[in-house]
């Protein structure tokens, strides 16, 4: 199924999307999208409505350094263990809406990845079940400000702007993420172009590392990492992630006003 959330005439809603291209429907879920989800009967053509991010996460985590060449392109070795860190949920934007440079950073960069959406409270999750807890994948862009990285020495403000956290276009629940090619574009020319079977830390290797720290909610969001070919972003373009199996993430760059 693959699992999307809208603005529609009628106001914001779960939906299940059928079909591609100009024939593509979204079909209204009745409240939310975790278990068996149940159906209002109520449908829109997409073109008709609104993508929206399609998940709000009481929290994104993240794993840093998880392709070795970005390890390495970071300046640093690859990490012996999964390293973490938390996006504050205020990040999280939609399919084609701005990230915005704030005017504090002169370095502000793309990180194309796929995310993991967790289905079910869980907590201490053995890599062997970790599939499990999975509500299905999405496509995100680890954005952040390279320069207030590096000065700061952790990365919660560099990662934790409003709009650092694109997330979309949908949900895919039917997926096996084990060797996805996922490649970032900015402006038509691709920056970044890897595979996730280059994973450092496969995706049940992480949950279960997660989970041993912190309680998983339905909804919550896990960013696998970003391969080599990061760079920074300028007002004016467009950067586009694009997940095998998923589809397409693009939003626009823009300053503050």
């Amino acid at each position: 199924m693959r699992l999307g959330r809208v603005a529609s005439p009628d106001g914001v809603a779960f939906v299940s999307i059928e079909g591609d291209g100009s024939d593509a429907v979204a079909k209204e879920i009745a409240e939310h999208p975790f278990g068996s989800p149940t159906f209002t009967g109520r449908s829109w053509p997409l073109a008709d409505i609104r993508l929206l991010a399609p998940i709000l996460a009481s929290k994104v985590i993240c794993i840093g350094k998880n392709y070795a060449a970005h390890a390495a392109e970071m300046g640093g070795e690859a990490p012996v263990d999964p390293v973490i860190f938390i996006k504050p949920n205020t990040s999280i934007i939609g399919p084609n809406a701005s990230i915005i440079l704030p005017p504090s950073s002169s370095q502000v960069d793309y990180e194309g990845e796929l995310a993991v959406v967790i289905g079910r409270p869980c907590k201490d999750v053995v890599a062997a079940k970790a599939s499990e807890v999975i509500l299905g994948y999405t496509i995100a862009n680890d954005v952040t400000a390279r320069d207030q990285q590096r000065h700061d020495g952790q990365w919660t403000r560099a990662k934790g702007y409003d709009t650092f956290c694109p997330l979309g276009p949908w949900i895919e629940t039917a997926l096996d993420p084990s060797d996805l090619e996922i490649t970032t574009e900015v402006d038509g020319e691709v920056r970044q172009r890897s595979r996730t079977s280059l994973f450092l830390h496969d995706i049940p290797k992480i949950i279960e590392w997660i989970s041993s720290v912190m309680t998983l909610l339905p909804g919550d969001v896990i960013l696998t990492g970003t391969p080599e070919g990061v760079g920074p972003l300028q007002a004016g373009q467009n950067v586009s992630v694009t997940v095998e199996g998923i589809g397409t993430l693009t939003n626009p760059v823009a300053t503050k006003r």
